[in-house]
């Protein structure tokens, strides 16, 4: 019998723009420990945190029951595999070297228990604003890096989380638009395109989005859109068998 795999994303742990910040990480906590004994693997799918910035000897305060709690299921042997979305692309040494997760900066394409898995946080997959193209190539160019670099934590951590929290509020009502359909969802037009070329893909898995998709592309291949851990606290869980899109009550116990 095969122990599970879980995927989740989207929690974007120090958010100034998320009232109820302590009580979502331990929410997000809680989550992680009544899985652990369950768990092979989990995939955190991108901006866990709302701005992380590793400096040579610092990093963001707080976090630190999240932090934890990684350590933890590392230390049990649980792999916990980290991707970088468009809010922690920053990610550099720290996470590996303290925490023990495995990094990933680009889309990966594993196999789990025989079946094919594409992983992505999802940012500038067919996403057609040239605005967020030209921010996000900046933000990866490893000179503007640098030079973010030579600014003091206390200014650079600051802005970074300002600009963050002035990203969701010029929003409506802070939330990202509702479901395009199949027609116009980039994601989904992002799929089935590659899918094109890359007929062997079982499952393709995203975050970045913050809605919850559950999509069949085809007799083999399905996609999901994992939702968010702000409002909707939903993951996707695969026993080996099945694969499911759930969502985490306070107080319930999910296989």
């Amino acid at each position: 019998m095969h122990k599970n795999i879980y995927f989740l994303s989207d929690a974007h742990l120090g958010s100034l723009a998320i009232e109820h910040a302590r009580t979502q990480e331990r929410r997000l906590v809680r989550f992680l420990d009544s899985i652990k004994s369950k768990a092979a693997a989990i995939y955190l799918l991108g901006d866990m945190f709302d701005f992380w910035y590793e400096y040579k000897y610092v990093v963001p305060k707080g976090f630190t029951r999240f932090l934890g709690k990684l350590s933890e299921l590392t230390d049990m042997g649980v792999e916990v595999h980290f991707f970088t979305g468009n809010h922690d692309i920053w990610a550099y040494e720290y996470l590996e070297k303290e925490c023990g997760v495995i990094i990933h900066r680009q889309p990966l394409t594993t196999e789990i228990y025989d079946k094919v898995f594409y992983l992505a946080h999802g940012d500038g997959l067919g996403d057609p604003n040239k605005n967020f193209k030209l921010l996000r190539s900046i933000f990866h160019n490893r000179t503007c890096q640098v030079l973010f670099s030579s600014l003091h934590p206390r200014w650079g951590l600051w802005f970074g989380l300002q600009w963050a929290k002035h990203s969701r509020m010029k929003r409506k009502d802070g939330m990202e638009p509702p479901y395009q359909g199949e027609d116009k969802e980039y994601l989904v037009l992002y799929t089935k395109e590659y899918m094109k070329s890359h007929k062997d893909i079982d499952y393709f898995i995203y975050g970045h989005r913050h809605i919850e998709l559950d999509l069949m592309l085809s007799r083999k291949t399905r996609m999901m859109i994992i939702g968010d851990w702000i409002t909707q606290f939903t993951y996707v869980v695969y026993d080996g068998e099945h694969i499911f899109l759930e969502e985490y009550v306070e107080g319930e116990s999910k296989p």
